[in-house]
């Protein structure tokens, strides 16, 4: 993507459409044609749900747990004075460093770090020498125990990807059923034309069958992920 197109430059864009619209033989939308579009894109239509997304918010959360633990993450749900001290615990148990990359996140800064008084804390971007990250999320969604993360200065992506272990607080009330829900809430948080860079979904640590159909994690990010569901 070209500097002019990605800074908004008008004039960009027009050859890009236009080059479209040369190749398909055609000129630019109007009439009938044109407020289908425009209808489409002001009203997107919602698409298939899945059944066993469509639950009670409480066993929305059971069904997120249950799919994330089937997927190799591991899940502890808690309360919003537990996070700091659970974070810590994890760390401990499994012989991590007491120092993490945490997203310089609102959401996070809600929970009482200074309480550990051995854990170290560097807020910002991930590096390739940070070996745990702690982010927030987007949402859960339960059919599928997949955790969103929308970018911003407020969760760069590098933290998803760059440590080996990921750490995800996410609350109860951000998980949903389905994909379908995660978009409309994308839509009422940021609008459609300030919407996130990135939008990942990610589902269990990193893992790859490629080679000789052997399950390896950790192959193009984290080989670690312990999601935090907090309680409301």
């Amino acid at each position: 993507m070209s500097d002019a197109l990605r800074n908004g430059d008008g004039t960009a864009r027009a050859q890009i459409l236009g080059g479209i619209r040369r190749s398909l033989h055609r000129g630019e939308l109007t009439g009938q044609a044109r407020t289908v579009v425009e209808t489409r894109l002001a009203e997107p239509p919602r698409g298939p749900s899945v059944a066993r997304g469509q639950l009670p918010q409480a066993e929305k959360v059971a069904l997120f747990c249950q799919w994330a633990e089937t997927l190799n993450a591991t899940v502890a749900r808690v309360g919003p004075v537990d996070v700091p001290g659970e974070v810590s615990a994890y760390l401990a148990r499994n012989n991590l460093p007491a120092s993490v990359a945490m997203a310089p996140s609102p959401l996070l800064e809600g929970y009482d770090w200074a309480s550990q008084k051995m854990m170290t804390i560097r807020r910002g971007r991930g590096e390739g020498s940070d070996q745990v990250s702690v982010t927030g999320a987007f949402a859960g969604i339960a059919e599928t125990g997949t955790v969103v993360m929308a970018s911003g200065p407020d969760h760069p992506v590098s933290l998803n990807l760059l440590p080996d272990t990921h750490v995800v607080v996410l609350r109860e009330s951000d998980i949903v059923g389905g994909y379908e829900d995660v978009w409309g809430r994308l839509r009422v948080r940021y609008g459609k034309n300030l919407m996130p860079r990135t939008v990942n979904t990610i589902t269990g640590p990193s893992r790859t069958g490629d080679i000789e159909q052997a399950m390896e994690l950790g192959a193009h990010g984290p080989r670690r992920m312990h999601i935090l569901v907090v309680r409301d």
